[in-house]
């Protein structure tokens, strides 16, 4: 019996040597007048997060201690996004491993609240090749042709053929249609490309601060187009874009919102077909003058959508291609 437990022993203390740290980190999204927005804390551009404790009753509930005491914002509706454990993200020299637990959290524009040390910023201003709303986004014209000239450097042909593909996807070359779910693809491409700032790219290499978008601390904006990611493709098929709006809303500013998301247009008249068709809202019998032209019928999210365990469709995006 002795023995057998020396080598326990000598696990249990090889175990303490090396220092796990769990930080609880969110993204905390709204809509407001048509941009989407996240919450940022500091004055260099962080998600509000904290250090999950031993006081803390759970995972959720430290999330929420924390970012009500960074800024004051209580949160609602809450999902876990994604464990960024990376060896890479650990202090060199330390024997300790950094994993943080990400969180996406959606509110209202009525309940948006700031404090001296939180800020709303625009996804675009982090991601300006992702808003097509306009148009293609001159920033992208000039991250399109600094990855065929990275593409180009690469060691051989075949490197050389993977990068070109590997962008052309990512990114729409060669005609490729756009995909607004691959905002996590292609900011890591860039990543790898050094054409962001946090990768380490040299002032006279890296692309006008246009293009390439303001940066984040840490990996924080790796986290925020997770999360951006993740909401561009639930949207599609789960009613989660009706926790970012108010009570009640015009069908015009429910695609607004729709739009602000996906940095993409919609196709109006399939875009409310497919709403009425999938019996998301219900009319309040008001109507709004919001709009400035003629009063717009005010609607309301139909909750009764989330008791059908049958199929719950969201809101599909019948996008207007180019």
């Amino acid at each position: 019996m002795q023995d057998q437990a020396k080598p326990i022993t000598k696990s249990i203390t090889r175990r303490k040597r090396r220092n796990i740290n769990v930080d609880l980190i969110a993204v905390v999204a709204a809509v407001s007048d048509r941009e989407p927005c996240v919450l940022t804390v500091g004055q260099r551009d962080s998600l509000p997060s904290g250090p999950f404790v031993f006081s803390h009753r759970s995972l959720q509930s430290g999330l929420r201690d924390w970012v009500e005491q960074q800024t004051g914002h209580p949160l609602g509706y809450i999902e876990q996004l994604y464990t960024f454990a990376d060896r890479d993200r650990s202090i060199a020299g330390l024997e300790q491993r950094n994993i943080s637990i990400s969180y996406l959290a959606l509110t209202r524009q009525d309940a948006m609240r700031t404090s001296s040390n939180s800020h709303w910023r625009s996804w675009y201003d982090y991601f300006p090749w992702e808003d097509h709303r306009a148009g293609v986004p001159e920033a992208l014209d000039m991250l399109r042709r600094r990855l065929i000239a990275w593409a180009k450097g690469a060691e051989n042909a075949a490197a050389r053929r993977e990068r070109r593909q590997r962008a052309a996807f990512a990114f729409a070359f060669d005609d490729r249609p756009w995909n607004e779910e691959l905002t996590l693809q292609r900011y890591e491409l860039l990543y790898e490309a050094a054409l962001v700032e946090e990768a380490g790219a040299q002032p006279e290499a890296a692309p006008a601060a246009f293009a390439s978008g303001r940066t984040m601390v840490a990996d924080h904006r790796r986290i925020l187009a997770t999360g951006i990611a993740r909401l561009r493709s639930k949207i599609k098929y789960r009613p989660v874009v009706f926790e970012l709006m108010r009570p009640t809303f015009t069908l015009l500013q429910l695609q607004r919102a729709v739009e602000a998301l996906a940095g993409r247009l919609i196709n109006k008249p399939n875009f409310r077909r497919l709403v009425e068709q999938q019996e998301l809202v219900e009319q309040t019998g008001e109507t709004s003058l919001e709009t400035g032209g003629r009063p717009a019928k005010l609607y309301r999210f139909r909750r009764a959508v989330l008791d059908d365990s049958a199929v719950v469709l969201g809101t599909k995006l019948p996008l207007a291609r180019a």
